[in-house]
């Protein structure tokens, strides 16, 4: 009996669990379409983004799959035909599917907003840390002194992540070069009236004391209306900087609105009680409309429960239909402090960040044996800068 063919397209953390989840399935042969050549562990990229190792947010691909049946390729998807069951990619490759699962992740959406493309940074890619890192430190050797402010748009968890490690970074920035007793001035940006607005009130009143104890200036119901080279509009005032870091938004990946795919009001795929958009066509993670949409727990939650459906599929067993399974959040702001919220439970400080290394853990033994799992929770511990005066006052970099 033939295999059914199951083509997952994206290599985050939906589409690579699904796969690895269904890789040993005697019913499934898989097939991994990705854009990239490496899995990106988003929790630590803000660790990375403050001198942290590359390879503790990132994980080849390749490696993931090695010892795995799933056939891995890169490319862009940029098209699907429903009838003929086929996905083709900007290069014109076709690839053809019994079973589609789309995991595609979202963009960063500017709003429309007047030179933030243009001049802002952003840390939702290895790229895109290094081009911060290499802002930080040409802006500090040219000016020898820090920016008049680093400016964080976006008060979510990437946003006070940054926030939180960034004066230390940059003290250390600066103690390697030799740029002593200058204050440093941060600024953390939200349209909202309050710090995480999808989160509970009091986990945001505990986390805006801690960056306030860090530091931090807080600024909300502040609206972003444009950037130059030079400065910062907000609420119709300037403020002047060279290094705004832009967290504040994104948008479902526009394949699914250039594919036909019915969306909700939020720009999420429509699914149905299986994660279903159409017959034999899965959407899962950041790309359906379901209520934790967003989240790395909701998109592995979603792929082990495709996966299963799938496999009962097989096994000619009934679908179950989805539970939503409400994550468990962790915010690490600052050395050694994190909030948990675990449903009505709260947790802060050195505590709260002990949860958070257990999390790491855990989630890295997501994708691989605990071995492997374990070395690259390890890589938490190495730090990596290309700036020669850095590596010289720091042998490990």
């Amino acid at each position: 009996m033939a295999k059914e063919r199951v083509l997952v397209v994206g290599g985050g953390f939906g589409g690579v669990k699904v796969a690895l989840e269904l890789a040993d399935s005697e019913a499934h042969s898989v097939t991994v379409l990705s854009d990239r050549t490496y899995f990106r562990y988003y929790p630590t990229l803000y660790h990375t983004a403050t001198g942290g190792a590359k390879k503790n947010a990132s994980i080849n691909l390749a490696a993931l799959f090695a010892d795995s049946p799933v056939e891995l390729v890169q490319g862009t998807a940029v098209s699907v035909d429903k009838k003929a069951k086929t996905v083709t990619t900007a290069s014109g490759q076709t690839y053809e599917y019994d079973i589609l699962v789309l995991a595609l992740g979202v963009v960063t959406n500017y709003f429309g907003i007047q030179g933030l493309q243009e001049f802002s940074y952003s840390i939702k890619s290895s790229d895109e840390v290094d081009r911060f890192k290499a802002a930080l430190h040409r802006q500090l050797t040219d000016a020898h002194q820090p920016d008049l402010n680093y400016v964080i748009v976006g008060a979510g968890p990437t946003g006070i992540e940054l926030a939180g490690s960034l004066p230390e970074y940059l003290k250390r920035i600066m103690k390697n070069h030799d740029i002593t007793n200058r204050a440093i001035h941060i600024d953390l940006i939200e349209a909202a009236p309050r710090l995480l607005p999808r989160l509970p009130r009091d986990a945001g009143r505990m986390i805006e004391r801690r960056l306030r104890r860090l530091g931090i200036k807080i600024m909300t119901k502040a609206t972003v209306q444009g950037e130059t080279a030079e400065e910062l509009t907000v609420n119709g005032k300037p403020i002047r900087s060279h290094t705004v870091v832009w967290t504040a938004g994104v948008t479902n990946h526009p394949f699914f609105k250039e594919n036909g795919f019915t969306l909700t009001s939020r720009g999420r795929v429509s699914v149905d009680a299986y994660l279903q958009t159409e017959d034999s066509i899965y959407v899962i993670g950041d790309n359906a409309n379901t209520p934790y949409s967003g989240m790395a727990q909701t998109a592995i939650h979603d792929a082990v429960f495709v996966a299963n459906n799938l496999k009962r599929k097989a096994a000619n067993q009934k679908f179950k239909s989805y539970v939503v399974k409400q994550p468990i959040t962790v915010i690490p702001v600052g050395t050694h402090w994190a909030a948990v919220m675990w449903g009505a439970r709260r947790i802060y400080g050195r505590l709260g960040w002990l949860l958070r290394e257990a999390a790491d853990l855990v989630g890295f033994h997501d994708y691989e044996n605990w071995i492997k799992a374990s070395e690259q929770w390890l890589t938490e511990l190495e730090t990596e800068e290309t700036c020669p005066v850095c590596i010289a006052a720091e042998p490990n970099s």
